[in-house]
């Protein structure tokens, strides 16, 4: 059997690491993919990506910090006490354990024979995966034990710099923060030549999302592989997101002069599968969170009225009592461990479901959305707590501004505007003029919010002194695949807020600025985009020093967030790729240009 070893795959990390350019990035991945055997090659982009599968697979690979040290002490010889006063000057059990490794190994009675390691004995790639994934899966009584024996046998046979990226992976801190699209351009160069085909290469990510196993169909089949991919039950596609635009009006223009008007609730998005009694659902950034709804299994299982289907819908919060809708925050009492048949008592869920994609072995997601929605009604027995979202077809801006009030008066968000035309496709992983947000205060200045990807730090003084003053937040530029920044916040957080800050963004940490951030402004800590915030503001003004719209508006010159404050709402339901865009953020300031400030 063909094999790689891990050196290889640690010597392109480290280049990787080093380098601010997303075009040396790509190179640097395809001649790993070139040299890497087809049989492997889902398992290296796994453990480019730090990961053992696709998030929704609901593989945690984590490993508590206490059970590596033991691991390190074990492979070193070193005290306990020792490996952690090294990470406390540290930070980084990565850097931890190259330093103890290249210093100390505990000695084999190999060494006494002056026996020097085999050929046999280095590390492959397959080693590193399949322990990690025995240690991923331990489980019950000894698992503890069970994982620092596993993890001291990688240990054993590593160098110190594959040992420091073999910690960062276990402890889920690799940061590398390599994105999706940037591991497509490279599959696609690497497997067809060139990125000509990378539109069709994508695609089938939109539709299996799963980096290792495009990569595996590509090495084995090229192009035709992927051209084959279809949607399958189990598997999340990846959800089609909305643009946002000023008023009524506007919104009948970009849309062709009438839309579906649907109500936005302010509650958790779920991609819904079910074939036969099994039902699965997964989130906006793709994770299985079935564990989290048992009621919502139950009112899919009981009212979706087909053998197989995937649908899209809105879980909504409700008042056990009243059934008044509750906001967002309070759903996110329900993503726990344990005690979820009590916080299903306490913030029971509504259901609203709003698109259909698939049936009894039809796709759907290349029907207009009238098709689509009248299969939905076709198939759901509406209930109480299942309902398909309220929507009406509008055709001028005065019908279109009252159901917008009706909207917010019933508790909800605002409104979503969906095409009507032939064209009206389900756009994976795309954000277009097909689905519009229109929600309250988009009209008069900068009083509604948006989310925000930190990007990078400042640390604070006085009585921040020991935790960050304030972040460096930025827009999402889809076009370019780029986070370009547009404020810095320090203002809305809590005491608790600022303590938990550090800790909280301690995993996405990095060394420099990230390839994909594009900032002037030079933070006292950079990180991997990943962390979404909700922030207000008290307007959008032209500024030299952030570079969202950066010369769109006027030249040398971007868009900033005056006055901003954090809402308290971290957006873990958003991915960074599903942030405000930097087109909607030009949206709110030529809209603030035509309302006069009251």
């Amino acid at each position: 059997m063909s094999r790689l070893y891990y050196e290889d795959l640690v010597r392109m990390l480290e280049k990787i690491e080093a380098t601010s350019s997303r075009l040396e990035m790509t190179a640097l991945l395809v001649d790993l993919f070139k040299k890497t055997p087809v049989e492997l090659i889902d398992k290296v982009i796994y453990l480019i990506q730090g990961k053992l599968a696709p998030d929704w697979v609901g593989i945690e690979l984590g490993i508590a910090e206490k059970l590596a040290m033991r691991s390190i002490a074990q492979v070193s010889g070193r005290s306990i006490s020792e490996i952690e006063k090294l990470y406390k000057t540290l930070g980084d059990l990565g850097l931890v354990a190259e330093e103890i490794l290249s210093k100390y190994k505990a000695v084999s009675i190999l060494d006494f024979f002056g026996t020097s390691p085999t050929e046999k004995e280095k590390l492959t790639i397959d080693k590193v995966y399949n322990t990690l994934m025995k240690i991923a899966k331990a489980s019950g009584p000894g698992s503890q034990d069970t994982k620092i024996s596993l993890l001291a046998s990688i240990l054993r046979n590593s160098s110190p710099k594959e040992a420091k990226y073999i910690m960062r992976t276990i402890t889920g801190k690799l940061r590398l923060g390599i994105a999706d699209m940037t591991i497509l351009d490279a599959l696609t160069i690497t497997f067809t030549g060139s990125k000509a085909h990378r539109s069709v290469v994508e695609r089938a990510y939109n539709t299996y999302p799963d980096l290792g196993y495009i990569a595996k169909l590509m090495a084995k089949e090229g192009l035709e592989g992927v051209k084959k991919v279809r949607i399958t039950i189990g598997i999340p596609i990846l959800p089609m997101l909305a643009e946002r635009l000023t008023s009524p009006t506007e919104i009948l223009e970009k849309l062709g002069g009438s839309c579906l008007a649907e109500y936005k609730y302010d509650g958790e998005r779920m991609q819904i599968h079910k074939m036969g009694d099994k039902i699965t659902i997964f989130s906006r950034r793709l994770e299985n969170i079935t564990h989290h709804y048992p009621d919502v299994i139950e009112l899919v299982r009981e009212g979706v009225k087909c053998r197989e289907a995937i649908v899209e819908g809105e879980g909504v919060a409700i008042n056990p009592i009243s059934g008044e809708m509750l906001p967002f925050q309070e759903l996110m009492h329900r993503r726990r461990k344990y005690d979820i048949e009590k916080m299903v008592e306490k913030y029971p869920v509504c259901l609203y479901l709003f698109d259909c994609l698939y049936v009894d072995g039809e796709e759907l997601i290349d029907r207009p959305l009238i098709e689509r929605r009248k299969k939905l009604e076709e198939i759901v027995e509406i209930s109480d707590r299942l309902r398909i979202a309220t929507g009406d077809i509008v055709s001028d801006a005065k019908t279109l501004e009252a159901f917008f009030e009706r909207a917010v008066s019933e508790g909800c968000e605002g409104i979503m505007c969906k095409s009507i035309k032939d064209d009206s496709i389900y756009q994976m992983g795309a954000r277009g003029w097909l689905w519009i947000k229109f929600k309250r205060d988009y009209r008069y200045e900068m009083s509604d919010t948006v989310d925000l990807v930190v990007v990078g730090a400042f640390y604070g003084t006085g009585r921040r002194a020991g935790t960050y003053g304030a972040l460096l937040v930025a827009a999402y530029d889809p076009d370019e695949d780029m986070f370009r920044t547009v404020c810095k916040v320090g203002s809305g957080f809590t005491d608790e807020d600022l303590a938990k800050l550090p800790e909280m963004l301690k995993p996405y940490e990095i060394p420099h600025r990230h390839p994909r951030v594009d900032s002037k402004m030079e933070a006292d800590v950079w990180f991997t985009p990943s962390l979404v915030i909700e922030v207000i503001g008290a307007e959008i003004t032209l500024s030299p020093l952030h570079t969202c719209a950066w010369n769109v508006i006027r030249e040398n010159a971007g868009l900033a967030i005056r006055f901003p404050r954090f809402t308290g709402r971290y957006r873990f339901d958003k991915s960074p790729e599903q942030a405000t865009t930097i087109k909607e953020i030009i949206e709110m300031y030529k809209l603030q240009k035509k309302t006069p400030t009251k």
